[in-house]
């Protein structure tokens, strides 16, 4: 099993940026897939990006050429990096990791964008 736990999360003014990080631990094997999703209240979870142990990345269209999400494999850490932050990117921000064997979620850190 792995264990994931986020950072970084915060109340932020539109425009503004933010970095999420997720440090997994535990029993990690390539080939894996680490990746951020987000739920706003009364919504569903969704997909924001992912990335490969091998560095493909894929991003949901809402956040295409905002957020960056990226891995460093020394520090098995995960990170999100978050320019232009809009109202609607207000959620919790769940990290992610699948392997072969199991998948893991994190507890979740809260994003607030508002002025």
């Amino acid at each position: 099993q792995v264990q994931l736990v986020e950072s970084g999360g915060g109340l932020v003014q539109p425009g503004g940026s933010l970095r999420l990080s997720c440090v997994a631990s535990g029993r990690i094997f390539r080939p894996y897939t680490m990746a951020w999703f987000r739920q706003a209240p009364g919504k569903q979870r969704d997909l924001v990006a992912r990335i490969t142990s091998a560095g493909i990345t894929n991003y949901a269209d809402s956040v295409k050429g905002r957020f960056t999400i990226s891995i460093d494999n020394v520090k098995n850490t995960v990170y999100l990096t978050m320019d232009g932050l809009k109202p609607e990117d207000t959620a919790v921000y769940y990290c992610y990791h699948s392997n072969l064997n199991s998948d893991s979620w994190g507890q979740g850190t809260q994003v607030t964008v508002s002025s």
